[in-house]
């Protein structure tokens, strides 16, 4: 029997990359839109392109201009998205949370080692960049479980890469925080799992993609250039692929895939 209920999509990270599209993506299969985003003034007219485009789909966008890592933020903007619900519920519908995607990338590219102290990463950079990139996934996920935002059928996604398993000079942080984030996944899979409450949990590694985060690596270039070599399919992934099969991953019959790290790459990592 098909779902009646109302789908929502929170993106955590809706303004550029794979938050921006899989947002797009999941507007148009049906899906109302919330997105958390920290962008300045000068992106407005961007992120009212992205509502024109939810908009079009039929869909609502509600945004959120926050630290997606920050308590009281999250309180506050989960307190708004509650209230939407309940207008929902007034008019006869039932809302929830259907997909939530973790695609916050935010963290520090400074080595660990430097004869300069001051060019090398400090505990507050580390701690900053496990926080926003890894932790804060656990977190929301409490709150929204806590909540009653998850319920049967939900999906969560969090973006991870390979950056998780391989040395690049300037990811060390970033690596140490998708290693977590992976770990993080595989233990809300199998604890909500035992609560039986029909959520799943997987971490998404995307090949190397180019996006506003890749564009900050200093070793952006060499990444680039091997990616593209090495791929089959002789491109680079794009968020539009990531954001697909995200879509498609969403919907029923997927109940039974939980605590992976799905690769969408086009056989990018298998190729050495």
């Amino acid at each position: 029997m098909p779902d009646q209920r109302e789908p929502w999509a929170l993106i955590l990270g809706a303004s550029s990359g794979f938050g921006e599209a899989t947002a797009l993506a999941l507007a148009t299969d049906g899906y109302q839109i919330a997105g958390v985003h920290l962008d300045r003034r000068q992106a407005q007219p961007h992120l009212e392109e992205i509502r024109a485009k939810v908009e079009a789909s039929g869909r609502e966008l509600l945004l959120f201009n926050m630290n997606a890592a920050d308590d009281a933020q999250r309180a506050a903007a989960l307190e708004s998205l509650r209230r939407r619900f309940d207008e929902s519920r007034a008019a006869g519908r039932e809302p929830y949370v259907r997909v939530l995607l973790h695609s916050l990338a935010f963290g520090t590219l400074k080595p660990f080692l430097s004869e300069d102290p001051t060019g090398a990463i400090s505990r507050k950079n580390m701690e900053m960049t496990l926080d926003v990139m890894a932790h804060s996934l656990v977190y929301w996920a409490q709150d929204l479980w806590r909540g009653g935002f998850l319920r049967d059928g939900s999906k969560v996604y969090a973006m991870t890469s390979e950056g998780s398993t391989r040395v690049v000079a300037s990811y060390g942080a970033v690596s140490a925080a998708k290693t977590a984030l992976e770990s993080h996944c595989r233990q809300l899979a199998m604890e909500f799992g035992r609560l039986g409450s029909g959520v799943t949990v997987n971490a998404v590694r995307a090949g190397v993609t180019m996006t506003p985060a890749l564009m900050q690596i200093p070793e952006r270039d060499a990444l680039i250039e091997h990616a593209t070599k090495r791929n089959p399919q002789g491109r680079m992934t794009t968020t539009d692929d990531v954001a697909q099969a995200i879509v498609t991953l969403s919907r029923e019959g997927t109940h039974w895939i939980t605590g992976n790290v799905l690769g969408i790459d086009g056989g990018e990592l298998v190729a050495g």
